[in-house]
């Protein structure tokens, strides 16, 4: 399956996500599971991300970071060893997106992460090639 945990500050982030999904199912991907940081509870999330080998992290550039709840996250798998998995980024910003650049770092000490080729970069909001660019990011996860 495929576990999605976003953070959104203005639901543009959580446009694309859901997107994502609906893309995801219409290609055939037999589970996935979407989870909002900043309102779930964080351990079910960190579980979700281990019961599942592939995971897709959407958060927004956030003063030059990502955005707090997505920063905790990722400390938590981290901090667990989180190996032997696929991973996806959709980053958002306005001016300067850097949250997937930020995001992957955060991951150089886990072994055995496989990344998409494919990163959704969004400009605030969705626009034909951000949705493009997420089309392509579902039939990559999903072959």
């Amino acid at each position: 399956g495929i576990f999605i945990a976003y953070t959104s500050v203005y639901g543009n982030t959580k446009k694309a996500v859901l997107l994502l999904a609906d893309e995801l199912k219409k290609n055939g991907c037999p589970k996935v599971v979407v989870t909002d940081l900043a309102r779930s509870d964080m351990a079910e999330a960190v579980e979700d991300a281990f019961r599942y080998s592939k995971l897709v992290l959407a958060t927004t550039t956030y003063n030059g970071e990502i955005f707090p709840f997505m920063r905790e996250f990722i400390h938590h798998l981290t901090e667990r060893n989180y190996s032997n998995r696929t991973v996806a980024f959709i980053e958002n910003g306005s001016w300067a997106p850097v949250a997937a650049r930020i995001m992957k770092s955060q991951f150089e000490k886990s072994k055995n992460l496989t990344y998409t080729d494919t990163t959704v970069k969004i400009m605030s909001a969705l626009n034909d090639e951000s949705i493009a660019q997420v089309k392509a990011l579902a039939a990559e996860l999903c072959k």
